[in-house]
């Protein structure tokens, strides 16, 4: 008996090729089951345990309630992707779907974020909530940016401005010469250059080193970002400007946004607005407790006399307002937003 193994021919291969073929056409497409289609969002912040991060955290809760697993939201607060610049081209051209920051930061991108920086614009954090949220303005907000390829999907008081320095400075003539980080705003830097100060724009993941080197003297920033990256361990000595009450938006890639399916379009427009109402009474319990933070770790607390504080404002806002105006785009929109806040204004 042969112990050889019967081979097949190229026409028996072809024809066992066929069967198989055939055998898998009759299976039911109902009987494969696709793996789930899942958008990731990605959510870009500068700041950690803020009310920029907190707003972060309650929008992805709002639109987990609403689309459940549709989108899967990614958190990454401190910079992890990358310096404020980077993150703000990166919502710009699509490669991160979603920033937040104060509006300063993204006046390069459009030059009409600068109108809600004029000094003197908001007297408190409920006036900052009562026109940024009022309906008819916080509908024009969200669309305001979207032929730049943007949409604001959350807006939020953030806190009022002051300056951290290595010495102190109880007046303006001991701020003269120092120099100040700044956001990346004419609205920032033109009103620090006023009063004698070297303005220096950075992104906030620069400050500290910068502040240690004694590349810089000092830091315009709110108090929650200064307790929050432990600035006192850096220098002690706040003076507290107040010349402006900060605003944060969340902005989107608007190609991103027009991609996705109206259920969730709508999900997360929702969602933002949820977060941000839910977020203004945490914002403003946060500054409160980060003065008290500050205080504990040994910080001060300065204000400027009460008669330069005043001459310094009449200043800064006529600065402030020049500015604005010197843009035809921003001078429209900040009349716009001028119209809300004079309507708001306490009685």
């Amino acid at each position: 008996m042969s112990s050889q193994r019967p081979v097949l021919s190229r026409r028996s291969l072809a024809a066992l090729a066929a069967t198989l073929l055939a055998a898998v056409a009759t299976v039911s497409p109902a009987s494969v089951t696709p793996a789930a289609a899942q958008t990731v969002m990605k959510l870009a912040n500068a700041t950690i345990n803020d009310v920029q991060h907190e707003w972060q955290k309650l929008f992805a809760a709002a639109l987990q309630k609403r689309v459940g697993d549709k989108v899967k939201v990614e958190i990454y607060p401190a910079s992890q992707l990358g310096a404020i610049p980077r993150m703000a081209e990166g919502v710009s051209l699509g490669t991160i779907e979603s920033f937040i920051t104060p509006t300063s930061f993204v006046t390069t991108l459009d030059p009409r974020f600068q109108i809600f920086d004029v000094p003197g614009l908001f007297v408190s954090p409920e006036h900052v909530k009562a026109v940024i949220h009022d309906p008819a303005y916080r509908d024009h907000l969200e669309t305001m940016f979207v032929n730049r390829g943007l949409r604001v999907i959350g807006a939020i008081y953030n806190s009022p401005t002051l300056v951290l320095f290595k010495k102190p400075a109880p007046t303006l003539e001991a701020m003269k010469g120092m120099k100040v980080r700044t956001f990346a705003s004419p609205l920032q830097i033109e009103p620090m250059k006023s009063i004698g100060t070297i303005p220096v724009p950075l992104a906030l993941s620069e400050v500290i080193p910068q502040l240690q080197s004694g590349g810089i003297d000092g830091v315009l920033a709110g108090m929650p970002i200064l307790t929050a990256f432990k600035y006192y361990d850096v220098a002690k000595h706040v003076t507290d400007l107040n010349f402006a009450h900060i605003v944060s938006v969340n902005l989107v890639n608007e190609a991103w946004f027009q991609a996705q399916p109206k259920d969730v379009q709508e999900a997360i427009r929702a969602a933002g607005r949820e977060a941000e109402q839910q977020a203004f009474g945490w914002g403003v319990d946060n500054v409160k407790k980060a003065n008290a933070v500050w205080l504990e770790n040994k910080g001060e607390i300065l204000k400027l006399p009460e008669a330069e504080q005043t001459k310094m404002m009449q200043g800064f806002v006529a600065l402030g307002t020049k500015i604005v105006e010197q843009n035809p785009a921003a001078k429209a929109e900040f009349v716009k937003l001028k119209a809300v806040v004079d309507a708001k204004a306490p009685k």
